[in-house]
């Protein structure tokens, strides 16, 4: 799976997904304080999955109608890369070929898949 790892995931969790076959860019890496808007559009370019943990990424999506190949907004209530690492594998193992161009928001106990506005 092509995905773009926001600077809130850290790198802890793209070497995890790295070994897991995953091609990965991250932004730590890669851009490093690159602005919301920049990795957004990096991702939508690269055709890749972006996985972050900033709301405001559902703003630029929802409220400004911004294009996206699709997001993964974890909402953890604990931050540590081993849980980071633990959800995402959970919702991977679930989840996998329903991701794409999909904006799912994944707690430790819930994955919900938000509806697309008509047009997008």
């Amino acid at each position: 799976m092509k995905l773009l790892a926001d600077e809130n995931i850290g790198l802890e969790v793209v070497r995890f997904l790295r070994r897991n076959g995953n091609d990965v860019i991250s932004v730590i890496e890669e851009f490093p304080s690159a602005k919301d808007l920049r990795v957004l559009s990096q991702a939508l370019s690269e055709e890749r999955i972006l996985i972050t943990s900033d709301k405001d990424f559902g703003e630029l999506i929802y409220k400004h109608g911004l294009s996206h190949r699709g997001v993964i907004l974890l909402r953890l209530k604990d931050e540590t890369n081993e849980n980071k690492i633990e959800v995402l594998s959970g919702l991977f193992k679930t989840y996998k070929g329903r991701l794409r161009n999909q904006f799912v928001v994944v707690s430790e106990t819930k994955v919900r898949f938000r509806k697309r506005k008509p047009g997008f």
